[in-house]
């Protein structure tokens, strides 16, 4: 037998052919006559044409402060020609790829993942956004809780860990969620006003204190949940990758909703200020100082919200959070609140809102937060397939014990989350299931929190365990309109990894200390000093002695028969 037979494995074939580096294996295209393999794209060294770029101009000049007391803000909407500039400047070079994160490891590192691209874009077109990486950061640190769990460090999004997240039923500013789509701009509140415009009888621009003016508007004192469409995405991730991005598809858990309580005003009052809507104006279009890349392309946040929305009084311009002055990181010194809605409407460093007649084709709106059909993805997938996301369906989540965790207990495991409905419904139900969905208890209403409009409902439950070993802990809710979650992830995947709205299933190792064995086993645990975490570490002491062995087999029929 040779011995020199040439190989065409890698040393980490195993692990490509079981799917745990899901990232180096290749495409198989079977549509041909032969079928070959496409192999997942190389790294490309970057490369970059100076002198296109310097062609552009000075970009200290063209991309300059707009506004004194506006750090880090730089108007693109109004300026097609400044908009130009900035994508030739991205488009004469080249920048490392993607981070993979949903078929390759996770890294161990808080913040998770770096934001590289969007760092890299900010210094590329320099001017007044070249500090706007680092200006944020400390932004931060400054502002948010030591343990926050920085999924993505720039742009900053963040949620808290999960004793946290329901450890009070409103969410503390340093706690609450963060999902920024740009840089934090830093604004002085006396330079700051709002522009309102578009199709409206009188356009009008408005200072806060113009807005703060309780004898022209009515204050409004509004406890809200905020979720993102993104909460829980590990779960579809785990299970099936999707699109890839590290920015719009950041790899939340649970800890992607908070529930605070704003002060402001509704929009409907101020559009009334401006003599109302004309000419067929039926949705509000919302501008966010922060700058924001879609391929290549530079831009303001926009989006929009319905005419319908507003006028139900569901829209309000907010200044305070929690009782405090909105903080820089939660948009500073205006936002939007769009009760019950996906987070993303709820525009940040608001500056202007202008009147038109369709949904605003601004990228965050027409291309990005679309709900796609399960068989559209990258290879075939268009815009106009998804659904536009906009009020959140029911959801729930288990915030203990933790997935993979063993827990002792004594015939009851007890269990916290929380449960939502956007819309304007709410949790009318939550109920727990110990064997996968199989049969379901119902959590007592006293156990859970108050209910409101539009606010969360955090719950509390011992659930009833009487097996050993691993077990499924499952949890739905029921929302006043009697809509409920589907039983499973896949029901809920898609292409963009948006809204995992099904039943929120953990494993959980059951150790049952109502049973006398089990009991005195971990008695045995504690008295010979061997660990009992890692649930996976051996034990180190016999289990049995052979006289049990033997008194066993005496009282009992022998392992084997002979007919």
């Amino acid at each position: 037998m040779e011995n020199n037979i040439e190989t065409l494995n890698r040393p980490d074939e195993w692990k490509i052919e079981q799917g745990l580096a899901g990232a180096k294996l290749a495409i198989l295209d079977q549509s041909g006559h032969d079928p070959t393999t496409i192999l997942p794209q190389p790294f490309r060294n970057a490369v970059k044409d100076q002198a296109a770029i310097e062609a552009v101009g000075d970009r200290k000049k063209l991309f300059a402060r707009e506004r004194e007391g506006w750090k880090g803000y730089v108007e693109w909407e109004r300026y097609p020609e400044k908009k130009d500039k900035a994508q030739k400047i991205l488009t004469s070079q080249t920048f490392p790829p993607n981070p993979e994160f949903q078929m390759g490891p996770m890294p161990d590192t808080n913040p998770v993942l770096p934001g590289t691209h969007w760092k890299m874009w900010h210094h590329a077109i320099g001017g007044e956004l070249d500090s706007v990486p680092e200006d944020s950061w400390k932004t931060v640190l400054r502002e948010k809780h030591p343990d926050m769990l920085h999924l993505l460090q720039f742009p900053y999004n963040g949620e808290p860990p999960k004793r946290l997240v329901t450890a009070k039923t409103v969410t503390p500013n340093a706690l609450h969620f963060v999902r920024n789509h740009g840089g934090i701009p830093l604004i002085d509140e006396d330079k700051w006003n709002l522009v309102l415009d578009g199709l409206v009888a009188h356009p009008k621009t408005f200072t806060l204190e113009d807005l703060m003016d309780e004898t022209r508007f009515p204050r409004v004192n509004k406890l809200v949940t905020m979720q993102c469409s993104g909460t829980r995405r590990i779960e579809q991730i785990s299970l099936y990758a999707g699109q890839g991005d590290e920015v719009p598809q950041a790899p939340w858990a649970e800890g992607a909703i908070g529930t605070a309580r704003y002060v402001g005003i509704s929009l409907k009052k101020v559009i009334k200020a401006c003599g109302g809507l004309v000419n067929g104006a039926k949705h509000l279009e919302f501008y966010g100082a922060e700058t924001y890349f879609k391929n290549n392309e530079v831009m303001n946040y926009v989006v929009s919200v319905p005419w319908s929305k507003v006028k139900a009084n569901e829209v309000l311009l907010t200044w305070e959070m929690n009782g405090e002055p909105l903080p820089k990181i939660h948009g500073y010194p205006l936002r939007v609140m769009v009760l019950g809605y996906i987070g993303a409407r709820s525009v940040k460093w608001l500056y202007r809102i202008k009147a038109i007649e369709n949904p605003s084709r601004a990228p965050v709106q027409s291309k990005e937060y679309l709900y796609f059909p399960q068989q559209v993805g990258k290879h075939n997938q268009r815009p106009t397939d998804g659904i536009q996301i906009q009020e959140m369906p029911v959801s729930s989540a288990i915030m203990s014990p933790w997935n993979k965790q063993a827990v002792i207990h004594n015939g009851k495991i007890t269990c916290k989350g929380w449960a939502y409905s956007g819309g304007g419904r709410w949790p009318e139900r939550v109920e727990l299931s110990a064997d996968g969905g199989f049969s379901w208890y119902t959590v007592p209403l006293e156990n859970l929190s108050k209910k409101h409009k539009w606010t969360w409902r955090t719950w509390h439950f011992d659930l009833p365990c009487d097996v050993e070993g691993w077990i499924e802990v499952v949890c739905r809710c029921w929302d006043n309109s009697i809509n409920t979650q589907p039983l499973n992830v896949r029901a809920a995947w898609n292409w963009g990894l948006h809204v995992t709205s099904s039943a929120h299933r953990i494993s959980v190792y059951s150790i049952n200390k109502s049973r006398p064995l089990t009991k005195q086993r971990l008695e045995k645990f504690e008295h010979t000093g061997t660990p009992l975490a890692p649930l996976t570490w051996p034990e180190e002491f016999p289990t049995q002695t052979w006289d049990e062995y033997d008194k066993f087999w005496r009282e009992h029929d022998p392992r084997d028969v002979d007919d």
